[in-house]
């Protein structure tokens, strides 16, 4: 992996990392006393958002590890 590359990799890791922190504050419990229709956001939404961020977060720390040939 090239510097560039490395510096790509690492801006994508923290921008990732901060939309998980954004993700993961999200107060889903407050849901719980609201109507779906008062919601701002579906928690599903929320959930199935937070398992893909992990995914990509895992594949570039995976490219760390071994970057591609």
């Amino acid at each position: 992996m090239t510097t560039h590359e490395g510096e790509s990799v690492h801006g994508l890791e923290t921008e990732v990392a901060l939309e998980l922190d954004i993700t993961r504050s999200s107060d889903r419990t407050e849901l719980a006393d609201e109507t779906p229709a008062e919601w701002l956001f579906d928690p599903e939404d929320v959930e199935r958002q937070e398992i893909g961020l992990e995914n990509i977060q895992g594949a570039l720390q995976a490219l760390e590890v071994e970057p591609p040939r």
